[in-house]
């Protein structure tokens, strides 16, 4: 049995909060101990982000090379699709990634990194492999898992979580996904890309928690790529069958069922903490997560919950934001909020969906006739036009006066055109703060560009401006 221990910082979780966490304190030279009974890495490395984007990829190169003929380019015979080799291509891309992710490099930081479960003990130990470790103080990074919703005959069926689709061997015939967030959006246009049918069953409307605009372009494309929509729909239950299953749904008071090869579960994620005796600890939690104040403190000042496990975000960029703030407040003790207004989320959809701040929706509630909003479109963009990507749109919400409330975009590369309204509802930066803002051209970024120049648009044309430019150039 390995001997009794004192350390800095205990880290539970090898995810991204607890990698950053690790990495900050073991470099300042605080005795640091990270414990992690899975693969390092965490989620977003073995079954979330990387995965699910490289398979994205596959399918997008797919989708491109079946469309070719429409920029002049000619095909020969159709687009030949080997998923083994779209499987290999996932786990290239895992492999690759991992080296950064490893035991090896954070021992190498000066980490001591323990492979097994750890459990509280009390408020500061921890019991890991039948040791105890004592510290000053823990962070909590234990994450997320997929949630099963309570569906009659659910555990009776063989069904696919985002943890166990990376172990397909062979394309399903017909995919059928409970869930239409950013989960099953990707996925229900990655398989139908690379050939399976693809059903999917949303208990409210896809992307639920986006701009509606952008949530009606996303379902227009899936739609004519041949994914099935069945939104406002209640999936009552499954069964087993010989050669796949049967899921019964309900829609507008009418009873009906599907049959199909595979299932997939993509209806949200539950935080993963029941396995820590937080009790013990004297850490506060509920359902929806370890709860934490405005510095990411628990119940117990010396623990500090970031990630998925405090149900703040689950977003792999916020976990990496809130391991940062941990650093500088609970190990250089720079007191402060941690600040989250500029967050932005991304579907990796074609198009991508991507947003921060406020929806239109939201700021109208807020904000009321205070409210202003300017968008640009990708058809007016020549990198867009150039490329065939004319379809999406940007839309950015203000308040009167200039304050950035949020963004959406719409449209290819809209993930990387978000950071601009991040950065500047995180700053406080207004329209006119980035009114000298140099868009390469020709580039998409110019859609940012476009939108700054549409809010002035307004203002240029007003009477009052215009007789003050006339009688400035009278002489």
């Amino acid at each position: 049995m390995a001997a009794d221990m004192t350390v800095d910082v205990c880290v539970i979780g090898a995810g991204a909060a607890g990698l950053v966490s690790t990495s900050g304190a073991a470099q300042l030279g605080l005795k640091t101990v990270l414990i992690e009974a899975g693969e390092m890495g965490g989620e977003c490395l073995n079954n979330g982000c990387v995965p699910s984007k490289a398979i994205l990829s596959a399918a997008h190169a797919a989708h491109d090379a079946g469309g070719a003929d429409a920029k002049g380019v000619t095909r020969d015979g159709d687009t030949a699709i080997d998923f083994a080799a779209v499987m290999a291509h996932v786990r290239s891309a895992i492999t690759a990634i991992e080296p950064h992710d490893s035991q090896e490099r954070f021992e190498g930081l000066g980490a001591i990194v323990l492979r097994d479960w750890a459990r509280f003990s009390g408020p500061r130990t921890v019991e890991v492999g039948g040791q105890t470790i004592r510290f000053k103080k823990a962070v909590i990074a234990t994450g997320s898992r997929p949630f099963i919703p309570p569906i009659s005959g659910i555990e009776d069926t063989p069904y696919l979580t985002n943890e166990t689709l990376w172990a397909l061997k062979e394309l399903p015939e017909h995919l059928l996904i409970i869930g239409g967030g950013a989960i099953g959006c990707e996925m229900a246009q990655a398989f139908a890309r690379l050939g399976s049918r693809v059903s999917v069953f949303e208990h409210g409307t896809i992307l639920g928690r986006v701009d509606p605009d952008g949530a009606q372009l996303l379902r227009e494309t899936l739609a004519e790529e041949g994914v099935q929509l069945h939104e406002a729909t209640s999936v009552t239950a499954t069964t087993k069958t010989e050669d796949g299953l049967t899921l019964t749904y309900e829609k507008d008071g009418e009873s009906n069922t599907v049959k199909a090869s595979h299932l997939l579960v993509a209806a949200g994620r539950t935080v993963a903490t029941d396995s820590l005796n937080l009790e013990a600890a004297g850490v506060s939690a509920t359902p929806r997560g370890i709860e934490v104040d405005e510095s990411l403190c628990t119940s117990n000042k010396r623990i500090y919950a970031l990630g998925d496990c405090n149900g703040q975000y689950q977003l792999t960029h916020a976990a990496g934001h809130e391991a940062g703030h941990f650093i500088k407040s609970g190990l250089f003790k720079v007191p402060g909020k941690i600040g989250r207004s500029g967050m932005p989320h991304v579907t990796f959809t074609d198009p991508e969906v991507a947003q921060v701040g406020m929806t239109h929706a939201q700021a109208l509630e807020e904000h009321g006739s205070a409210v202003q909003v300017v968008t640009a479109d990708y058809a007016s963009n020549d990198r867009a036009i150039t490329e065939g990507q004319r379809r999406g749109f940007a839309k950015l919400i203000l308040k009167k006066g200039g304050k950035v409330l949020g963004a959406t975009i719409v449209g290819a590369h809209a993930g990387e055109l978000i950071h601009l309204w991040s950065l500047a509802i995180a700053k406080g930066l207004k329209p006119r703060d980035l009114a000298g803002y140099i868009a390469p051209y020709p580039t998409y970024s110019e859609l940012n560009k476009a939108l700054i120049n549409a809010y002035y648009k307004d203002a240029l044309s007003a009477p009052l401006v215009q007789r003050v430019v006339k009688a400035l150039n009278l002489w």
